[in-house]
């Protein structure tokens, strides 16, 4: 009878019926539930995304585990998803010493390493920034894959900064290179700004992409493929600055328009429709105002 549980629990799990494990598993007194029973059952939670359920699974069949690999394995793939690295990195590095050169272990094993890497290098570009500014940029990003994919670079050096200026013929403005500093590039979770005093309609506010950063790399950088100049002259816009944000529509962008403070002074922050006679909205005194009065589009829905 055991047998042929274990053997239709494999079924179900080759299957990806996860929560056929459960219940089967569940169903079995608690009393009666080994290693294995609770094995299955912990590795089905980890695939139904239930990871803290998982951990108090496995955390009752500890004493048996921590000889075997696999069930610091399926500790560290809980603590990974519940993003608690230290302690997902622990149990990884334990199923390394006890099973060497296991693929997936390495694998997660130099995600981690790699998040832990990225984390110290922005708090470490965090706490060098001096932004003399009370804007709380808590939650200001949405850093989905999309956006990670074609907007987010490294932090830029002074180096890079003075590079893409010269490339560019335009100083960025100061809040802008600190507002870099910290996140370089991406997508806001408040992509809306106002066109006016009225906001109560779809034509009463234009709506973003996202925000290009300092760099070459990714496309979606202000000397990237798709960047400013690329913009700029591929699609016929006007020249007066920096294309700093794309939008939905492929006609439209936010730029910093220097026509009236000069190349290294502060610009102003406009909308040009390209389909609309190349028509240029004024949007912003300068870069901080712009950032400062992106809503969220749900303000708008009626």
């Amino acid at each position: 009878m055991r047998e042929d549980l274990l053997a239709q629990l494999d079924e179900w799990h080759e299957e990806d019926e996860f929560e056929e494990i459960v219940d089967a598993v569940m169903e079995i007194p608690t009393e009666d539930r080994d290693y294995v029973l609770i094995s299955h059952l912990g590795r089905a939670m980890n695939n139904l995304e239930r990871y803290e359920e998982a951990i108090e699974q496995f955390l009752t069949i500890s004493e048996e585990g921590k000889d075997d690999p696999l069930w610091h394995y399926r500790m560290g793939v809980a603590y990974y998803y519940l993003e608690q690295y230290d302690d997902a990195l622990r149990e990884f590095e334990i199923a390394d010493q006890l099973d060497p050169e296991d693929e997936d272990t390495l694998e997660f094993l130099d995600w981690i390493r790699s998040k832990t890497a990225q984390k110290t290098a922005e708090e470490a570009t965090v706490s060098s920034v001096q932004f003399d500014t009370d804007f709380d940029f808590t939650n200001f990003w949405d850093d989905s894959e999309h956006a990670l994919e074609q907007y987010v670079s490294d932090p830029p050096t002074d180096e890079l900064i003075a590079s893409v200026e010269e490339e560019l013929v335009f100083k960025l403005p100061a809040f802008y290179i600190n507002m870099m500093k910290v996140h370089n590039g991406g997508i806001p979770h408040n992509r809306c700004f106002p066109k006016g005093e009225a906001v109560c309609g779809a034509e009463d506010y234009i709506r973003i992409s996202g925000i290009l950063g300092i760099g070459r790399e990714k496309r979606k950088s202000l000397c990237g493929d798709l960047g400013s100049r690329s913009v700029i002259e591929d699609g016929g816009y006007p020249e007066i600055g920096v294309v700093i944000c794309d939008c939905p529509s492929e006609s439209r962008v936010v730029m910093l328009d220097y026509r009236s403070s000069g190349n290294d002074s502060e610009p102003e922050v406009v909308h040009v429709d390209k389909e609309n006679n190349h028509k240029i909205t004024s949007l912003a005194p300068n870069f901080e105002a712009f950032i400062r009065g992106l809503v969220n589009e749900e303000i708008y829905e009626v």
